[in-house]
């Protein structure tokens, strides 16, 4: 049987929590992602067209809370600088200093969610990065 065709509608990146409540006040009051689907114990954000992160209170996900997050969530926006102001005033966890990778072509900082999930917010530094 071959592949199916049709193209893909939705992306959504589950991410598990022990405090549900309080991830959600995060992505919504300090990302200001909007609720794009309501499953109860499963919340998921809009981050752009097409991508979305869910948010899963681990009692009741298919995966369990973790310690270590070798997960990162990557944000691509198109002013990185107002973003890194405004994570300054917010003091979001583990900060970092806002740094270029000429490689990548990008210009980013990193913080941490409030249960340690890495979240990388980023800026394209020339076209095709």
């Amino acid at each position: 049987m071959p592949r199916p065709d049709a193209p893909n509608q939705l992306a959504i990146t589950f991410l598990y929590y022990r405090d549900l409540p309080r991830a959600m006040r995060f992505y919504e009051d300090i990302l200001g992602l909007p609720l794009a689907i309501d499953q109860g114990w499963c919340k998921i954000y809009r981050i752009c067209p097409g991508a979305h992160v869910g948010l899963v209170d681990e009692a009741k996900g298919m995966n369990k809370w973790q310690p270590l997050k070798p997960v990162q969530l990557c944000i691509r926006v198109p002013d990185v600088d107002a973003w890194y102001d405004y994570a300054k005033e917010q003091m979001l966890d583990h900060l970092s200093d806002l740094f270029v990778n000429d490689a990548l072509g990008i210009r980013a900082f990193v913080f941490n969610d409030p249960e340690g999930y890495q979240i990388e917010i980023q800026s394209a530094t020339r076209v095709g990065a």
